[in-house]
């Protein structure tokens, strides 16, 4: 039961993220976006991905775990050209 309700937990939070991302995407401005809070939220994806494998529990949680890890790391990738965006927009106003 614990995997199960584990797994919804994850599955929300998954179908959280790509919207996100799209949203971030089409704002094209990193203003409103954390940064560090992202990468806090890799980490803990990333520790949750460490207890799995340690504890020698693979099983399909871990695909969510997975599959949330690269949707959010998509949301960094997204932040530095929208912070790209940004600094160019600066540099033409200035110019």
């Amino acid at each position: 039961m614990g995997s199960i309700l584990e797994t919804v937990m994850l599955v929300c939070f998954g179908f959280s993220w790509p919207l996100n991302v799209i949203k971030s995407y089409k704002a094209k401005t990193a203003k409103g976006t954390s940064l560090p809070f992202i990468l806090l939220i890799i980490t803990g994806y990333v520790a949750g991905i460490s207890a799995k494998l340690i504890s020698g529990q693979i099983n399909y949680v871990l695909i969510a775990y997975m599959l949330n890890l690269a949707i959010v790391s998509l949301n960094i990738i997204v932040y530095f050209r929208n912070a790209s965006l940004d600094k160019k927009r600066l540099q033409s106003v200035e110019a």
